[in-house]
């Protein structure tokens, strides 16, 4: 038995250490993976190192989430979501097993000790004498392994700007509809499109559209903080709602951070699509309902874009568009709308039409002769309609060409994919198969 204060942090090779005990709390993630680290090294009949952390039931704002994201690195899920599920996420021939009383504690901890707004502050007005780095958002999330959704929380009140005054880090600044757009920022968390964060940045640095492509971009982006059509928010046009929010500095600022902060971590290849007409989507990226109708010109029908149904026509594009949620419950969703939706493979998609769609009827006949009518059918996919607090994105997989059909009212219809699904989609997606 070895008991040491910052004697072996780093720096010393013993293999056959096979226990760790945790005596005193550090705030440094970086002291506490090297003080682990002393019991990780494989050594002949080692099956795994116990660890023994006494300083978390000792101190009630131990941050146990913290400790859990430097060991797992950047990840897609929450904590929270690997304690109660596993940590699938290790590199092979890894794993983490916590025991029953271990693992209720941490949870507990963890729903106790989230990113509350004073904490976060309190992290933000030492963060530069601490780290020896500029307080930026995204120095502050990697510092911290912190996700957007981590840092802004669910309740849609957070700014990394008034956060700032609120610490007395930064001078106070008016923001007319302050309230109101703050609560829009999450519409961005998303966004992992090449195309449209690069045309963000640019208009944010510029303000000048180039083609009418960007005129759609603009309204994607603009729809992500309005829900109105311009005349209805107060606006003469798309420009001037968002002129109306660049104008504020640092807000303008911020949205940048965050875009320039999605755009470093884009993780997948995005594809072009292959609709007839010019759209600025991109195949396997993902959308909020109100980007997709923006950029399919819907907002120039002097209407906000939005509709309930999960379908939508578009006359003018000779395209349909599906919104799928593959996860539906009751709680969420009528009866009649629990439609049996799933991916028979890569690039097979079962899918039910609405309950009153008959198969001898104008719209089944539409969609069963799409090809040969020269017109158009797009999937838009997302697992459960809510995610992180959030209502969920959908993932665009492009469009599809019909295969068969049976049934009526609801009509089941098989589509193949143009593009496969995105490998991680796929077991979701085919959930139904056994």
């Amino acid at each position: 038995f070895i008991f040491v204060v910052d004697l072996y942090n780093e720096g010393v090779d013993i293999p056959e250490i096979n226990t760790i005990l945790f005596l005193r709390p550090t705030e440094s993630l970086t002291v506490f993976l090297q003080q682990l680290g002393r019991g990780l090294r494989l050594a002949d009949e080692k099956e795994c190192l116990t660890v023994l952390d006494f300083v978390g039931q000792a101190h009630k704002n131990y941050n146990f989430e913290e400790k859990f994201k430097a060991l797992i690195g950047k990840t897609k899920q929450s904590v929270r979501h690997y304690v109660e599920n596993g940590f699938s996420q290790l590199p092979k021939g890894c794993f983490i097993q916590l025991e029953k009383q271990a693992k209720e504690y941490i949870l507990r901890n963890v729903k106790s000790s989230q990113n509350t707004r004073n904490n976060l502050m309190a992290k933000m007005k030492y963060f530069e004498a601490n780290t020896e780095q500029e307080l930026t958002l995204a120095n502050f999330l990697n510092h911290y392994h912190l996700s957007l959704y981590d840092f802004y929380g669910k309740s849609g009140d957070r700014s990394f700007c008034r956060m700032k005054v609120q610490a007395g880090l930064a001078d106070d600044f008016e923001f007319p509809n302050e309230k109101t757009l703050t609560k829009r920022i999450s519409k961005l968390f998303h966004l992992n499109s090449r195309k449209f964060l690069q045309f963000i940045i640019n208009y944010i640095k510029n303000s000048t559209i180039q083609s009418s492509e960007e005129q759609l971009m603009l309204a994607m982006l603009y729809y992500t903080f309005y829900q109105k059509h311009p005349k209805d928010e107060g606006f003469e046009s798309i420009e001037g709602g968002m002129d109306s929010i660049l104008s504020i500095e640092q807000f303008k600022r911020e949205i940048l951070e965050i875009v320039d902060y999605l755009y470093e971590s884009i993780d997948l290849m995005e594809k072009e699509n292959d609709l007839h007409f010019e759209c600025p989507l991109g195949v396997h990226s993902k959308y909020t309902t109100a980007q997709v109708l923006a950029s399919l010109g819907y907002y120039n029908e002097e209407k906000s874009p939005t509709f309930r149904e999960g379908v939508k026509h578009f006359v003018d594009h000779h395209l349909d568009i599906f919104f799928i949620t593959l996860n539906k419950s009751e709680k969420e969703f009528s009866p009649s709308t629990l439609y049996e939706d799933y991916a028979i493979n890569e690039r097979l998609f079962h899918w039910q039409t609405q309950s009153g769609v008959k198969a001898d009827s104008k719209t089944a006949k539409r969609y069963i002769t799409h090809k040969r009518n020269h017109h158009q059918i797009a999937l838009f996919v997302r697992n459960y309609k809510t995610e992180n607090g959030y209502t969920s994105p959908f993932v665009f997989l492009g469009t599809a060409e019909y295969v068969s059909h049976s049934g009526s009212q609801p009509m089941s219809i098989i589509w193949r994919l143009n593009e496969e699904m995105p490998a991680y989609l796929v077991p979701v997606a085919n959930k139904n198969i056994l």
